[in-house]
């Protein structure tokens, strides 16, 4: 069994095996062409409870042969044009190889004696992004592994500046369409989702600055503490981005630590036509930022960054076998003493290659072509009656609605438009995702293929009309 480690005597081996499968993905990126092949639970499931795990082929041919079936053939491929649904973006090719290099070489991004070099590629790219924000001289941060980890560790650490003995009187404070990760950190954290006050948002699906100032308010007559206020850039459902400035001035005035989740804006700090969207970010305590959304990075590759680096001592703790005290004193940089994670991933490896390629104005073009593409798809969505949008889009999602007009039940043009979206996977022509507005069910576009037309948005949305109709008129069939 030692032939399949990798060492000096299989690097040939290595080289084979990994040249073998690159080919067979490239062969299937280059003749793809639909995101999805529409399989189903039911009809895959089978042929991967079949495998016996305990019976190894041995070849890694005979698994590339055999994963072939079970995944590569009928995974979704974000890559395509059509894939038009959630955060997940196509990637650029300098990260795939430095996705290669860093799994061959396999640092461990805890300590210095297992990551020289690494750490400090991920402390320049850190710095880099700081500057990007304006946080500071002071500013640090760390990779984490994904947005939800990064909102945790920047809500842990604003309440431990809180510095209250009574976590019951924390109060967070976040949009109502603000991510889910904000009331999931706050139960990890012990205050419990009722400590999060759910702010209202306007028209444009913005935090109502006036309502948080209310709020904000009340909670210091109730004797209560504000111990932070999430603005967000760039949320989920709409891509709308909170008046950060009026946000900065309520928190300096209330004395609450301001964290800004640019999970998925965070691509404007290297946009070069749009950046000032995120004025008033630079005011900010913390930052959430994904590459992996915005800066087209393969998952994960996520972040997050303070204005003070001390603050960041909230999640240090020193293991003798580990990182030990004295190494502080003798200035070797252990990332573990930021993190909350121990073991981690090189995934900084990934920009820093991205970066050195193609330059922060190669990435800011393609995200500005993702936005600007949004507009075109907003103007369609606009001029077609057949279609209810929300929202015209500050980053790169549409969410809409089909809408006939021989129908007038709301109950059943949500049915309407559940069954488009379910029709239109299954068909895997196209991908698309789904929300709420209110009580009532829209379809959403999350734009980041820059590969993706304007006739490409027409044309699904001429399918996702087909499947309402073919729906509406299977019903009306059954009730008559």
């Amino acid at each position: 069994m030692r032939s399949h480690l990798l060492n000096d005597t299989t690097a040939e081996q290595y080289r084979r095996s990994v040249t073998d499968g690159v080919e067979r993905v490239a062969a299937k990126i280059a003749t793809i062409e639909r995101p999805f092949t529409g399989v189903s639970v039911d009809a895959l499931a089978p042929a991967i409870d079949a495998i016996d795990l305990d019976k190894p082929l041995h070849d890694t041919a005979a698994v590339l042969d055999e994963l072939e079936d079970v995944y590569l053939r009928d995974a979704v491929y974000f890559h395509h044009p059509r894939y038009l649904a959630h955060l997940n973006c196509p990637v650029v090719i300098p990260a795939v190889l430095g996705e290669a290099v860093l799994s061959a070489v396999n640092s461990s991004l805890d300590t210095w004696d297992q990551s020289a070099g690494g750490t400090l590629i991920e402390r320049k790219l850190i710095d880099w992004t700081t500057e990007r924000i304006g946080l500071g001289p002071a500013a640090d941060g760390v990779f984490t592994s994904g947005g939800t980890q990064s909102n945790l560790q920047a809500l842990l650490l604003a309440r431990e500046e809180a510095k209250t003995d009574s976590l019951a009187k924390l109060r967070i404070f976040a949009s109502e369409v603000s991510h889910f990760s904000v009331k999931k950190s706050a139960k990890l954290l012990g205050l419990g989702q009722d400590s999060v006050v759910s702010i209202p948002v306007d028209h444009d699906k913005r935090m109502q600055t006036v309502a948080l100032a209310r709020e904000l308010e009340l909670c210091k007559q109730d004797g209560l503490v504000p111990m932070a206020v999430v603005a967000t850039a760039g949320t989920t459902d709409f891509g709308s981005i909170d008046p950060l400035p009026e946000i900065a001035e309520l928190c300096e005035q209330f004395g609450t630590w301001l964290h800004v989740d640019a999970a998925y804006g965070c691509g404007l700090l290297a946009s070069l036509k749009h950046r000032d969207r995120l004025n008033g970010i630079e005011r900010a305590d913390s930052v959430t930022v994904d590459y992996h959304k915005s800066f087209f990075q393969p998952v994960s590759s996520s972040a997050v960054l303070v204005r003070d680096a001390a603050t960041l001592q909230h999640a240090t703790y020193h293991a003798e076998y580990l990182n030990p005290r004295r190494m502080v004193q003798e200035r070797i940089p252990n990332q573990v003493d930021k993190s909350l994670q121990t073991t981690r991933r090189f995934d900084a490896l990934k920009l820093w290659m991205t970066l050195r390629t193609m330059g922060a104005d190669g990435i800011g073009q393609l995200f500005d072509e993702v936005c600007e593409l949004a507009q075109e798809g907003w103007k369609l969505l606009a001029a077609d009656p057949r279609f209810d949008v929300v929202v015209e889009p500050s980053l790169s999602t549409l969410v809409f609605r089909y809408i006939p007009a021989s129908v007038t039940d709301p109950a059943e043009i949500d049915r309407a438009n559940l069954y488009a979206r379910k029709a239109l996977f299954a068909s895997g022509d196209a991908i698309v995702a789904g929300t709420k507005v209110g009580a009532r069910h829209y379809l959403k576009f999350t734009l980041l293929n820059p590969e993706t037309q304007a006739s490409d948005i027409a044309a699904v949305l001429d399918l996702i009309a087909g499947h309402a109709e073919q729906y509406l008129g299977e019903s009306l069939d059954r009730a008559s």
